[in-house]
């Protein structure tokens, strides 16, 4: 029973382990604030910006040294007594608002929110009135001379 135990439970176990362990390993203990409750803070506010090396990855998980950095500016901020929303107003401020994992909608960068809607409306008008016309093209009939011709022109060859 142990060993049937093992081998199914065994894999599974090790998965689980190996998918816990990136979360916390671009996190340096030296980073980490002695204060549980302004260390969450920090890590809340490092789970919502991105590292400008990876781009699709907060820099609370990445490894990248400009992501370390950010880590640390964030944690030197709090501790300065800024609020959640001064310390991503500074961070913006220097980074731009790209720096931003999910970023506010604004005129500024409404093209980008707006363009895959009007791609994909777009894209359907094509295929609607492409086929729509192509439906309505009628395929020309030959005249009974041209039939006539091209039945004699078929017999010869």
């Amino acid at each position: 029973m142990k060993i049937w135990l093992s081998r199914k439970l065994g894999p599974a176990l090790l998965a689980l382990t190996l998918l816990a362990v990136p979360a916390g390993a671009a996190l340096d203990p030296s980073e980490v604030l002695d204060d549980p409750v302004l260390e969450n803070r920090a890590r809340g506010l490092s789970a919502e910006l991105r590292c400008m090396v990876c781009q699709n990855q907060s820099i609370d998980d990445s490894n990248a040294e400009l992501a370390r950095d950010l880590r640390v500016l964030v944690r030197e901020r709090i501790l300065a007594g800024d609020s959640d929303a001064e310390v991503i107003d500074y961070v913006v401020s220097r980074y731009g608002e790209f720096v931003l994992l999910r970023p506010p909608f604004s005129m500024r960068n409404a093209a980008l929110w707006v363009s895959p809607v009007l791609l994909i409306l777009g894209g359907g008008g094509f295929i609607f009135f492409a086929t729509r016309n192509r439906r309505r093209q009628e395929v020309a009939k030959l005249s009974e001379e041209e039939d006539r011709k091209l039945k004699e022109l078929l017999e010869r060859g």
